[in-house]
């Protein structure tokens, strides 16, 4: 913290001293939300195992079933629209969080009642997909609530009614989208190697139930929060309705099965997102509106880039022989080094453009591919004849390198987004960009389902996996700096 306030001159330090003292406590909620949103890694591995055990589902199925649930979050303005203008019970953000908790638990519940065989209301696989989706619904609800507190808990003017210095806010603003993504990756630390200790010694339906203390970390954030008196905006029809309209068409198209459904919502999302970004954008200067627009193509395709699915998931089960607990090492060591590295290049992610550290990101991320696609290829064999070590120590290095990488890109647009939210459309301002954020990650999927076509990878089938690991590398690369060099001048 210290060497963070040196970036400021000593009275903008003062003030963003004295600021923290103040808010400190109001930011304790949502960064339990944040916490409790990573914490739900508890259940990972035991699912993970449990899908290539009992379901037979490929991974071409798999990551197609990862487009349609990847879609709520694609709608996430209609949930920031609800939460701005539509109270429940008289509270806009307990309640939310509280309804949130509710739609994980019972997920949580079917997930068990799944694999346990105490459920039999539907097929295993249609049990899986339901407990999933409300899982996913319950984590966008109140991961929505803990974006618009995040806006909301540093103050635009003094206790005098005069605004404060716009460095010291973006500061403050930086400095708890931080501390967000810190909450986050402890949430995953916390449980990373547990998760793995838990998949090996106990029953998958267990583990799920187990899984219930996470939404109760979400009841204790409501409890916490303050719900204080704001500003209701009347709702805006346009967000809104057409968002449940769009949301009713993707339902229809899954549930009738149109040839291309995930391709055609997918053009869909993207067509109400941008119009909706037009309209709320509507207010802001020119010189703003093509900031935003620049940094979010270049985050879009960032996040766009594909992987290789979960053939390479079951390649290290059955060809490397890792086993649950050290998958959960693995997730833990990677958890650690996330936390360390964004607290260590906080100066980074708070004094260079998006455009800088993406680049730099997407080099790594390619650079830490390499191990990887070595690994398939047998390096591991060279390294334990010639160097001592095997599989295990290079998949450690590889992903203790790589932990840091999947928050870091984030920090500099959430601080852009949270420091021009409009004061009474805060959560459907940041729903918005979220939406369009998790739409590349939906573009990422069907990517990974191409991919897994035009690759054909199966349990125990994995010839082709080596070509696969390297298109999507080759991918991975490539379409990030594409798109640095066409929009970095606009970012």
């Amino acid at each position: 913290m210290k060497s963070f306030l040196l970036l400021f001159s000593s009275e903008k330090r003062r003030l963003l001293l004295a600021s923290l003292s103040t808010v400190r406590r109001a930011w304790i909620p949502l960064l339990l939300v944040y916490f409790a949103y990573g914490a739900l890694g508890l259940i990972d591995i035991s699912r993970d195992f449990w899908v290539k055990e009992s379901l037979h589902l490929s991974p071409a199925d798999l990551a197609a079933l990862g487009v349609w649930l990847g879609l709520p979050w694609t709608i996430k303005m209609v949930f920031g629209q609800l939460v701005d203008s539509l109270p429940l019970l008289g509270s806009q953000r307990r309640s939310y969080l509280v309804l949130g908790a509710g739609l994980m638990a019972t997920g949580l519940v079917v997930l068990a009642g799944a694999a346990g065989g105490w459920l039999g209301f539907l097929p295993p696989a249609g049990l899986y997909v339901l407990g999933n989706l409300l899982l996913v619904l319950g984590t966008v609800l109140q991961d929505v609530v803990a974006d618009a507190m995040t806006t909301e808990v540093v103050d635009r003017t003094e206790p005098d009614g005069t605004p404060r210095d716009e460095t010291v806010v973006k500061a403050e603003l930086g400095m708890v989208q931080l501390l967000g993504r810190m909450a986050l990756s402890l949430g995953i630390l916390s449980v990373a190697g547990l998760s793995g200790w838990l998949a090996m010694f106990l029953p998958r339906d267990t583990v799920f139930l187990i899984g219930l203390v996470i939404p109760a970390i979400t009841l204790l954030a409501a409890l916490a929060a303050r719900d204080e008196a704001r500003a209701v905006q009347a709702p805006d029809w346009r967000i809104l309705g057409g968002g449940l309209a769009f949301g009713a068409a993707v339902v229809t198209l899954a549930l009738v099965q149109v040839p291309f459904a995930q391709e055609v919502v997918f053009a869909l999302s993207m067509a109400v997102i941008i119009r909706m970004l037009v309209l709320v954008t509507r207010g802001l200067d020119a010189a703003t509106r093509h900031a935003i627009l620049g940094t979010s193509i270049i985050i879009f395709a960032f996040r766009a880039t594909p992987s290789a699915g979960d053939g390479a998931f079951w390649f290290t089960l059955d060809e490397l022989g890792f086993d649950e607990a050290f998958l959960g090492h693995l997730r833990q060591t990677a958890a650690i080094l996330a936390i360390v590295g964004l607290w260590l290049l906080r100066h980074q992610l708070t004094k260079h453009s998006v455009a800088r550290v993406l680049f730099w990101l997407t080099l790594a991320g390619g650079v830490l591919s390499l191990p990887t696609i070595g690994l398939y290829y047998g390096i591991h064999h060279w390294t334990e004849a010639h160097l001592g070590f095997g599989a295990r120590t290079i998949a450690l290095v590889d992903s203790a390198a790589g932990g840091p990488f999947a928050q870091l890109g984030m920090v500099p647009l959430l601080t852009l987004v949270a420091f021009y939210a409009p004061p009474a459309a805060r959560a459907t301002w940041f729903a918005l960009m979220a939406s369009l954020m998790n739409l590349a990650l939906v573009a990422g999927s069907l990517q990974t389902k191409y991919l897994n076509m035009i690759f054909t990878v199966g349990r125990g089938d994995y010839g082709e996996l080596g070509a696969l690991l390297i298109t999507a590398t080759l991918i991975g690369v490539a379409l990030p700096l594409l798109a640095l060099a066409i929009f970095r001048p606009r970012a």
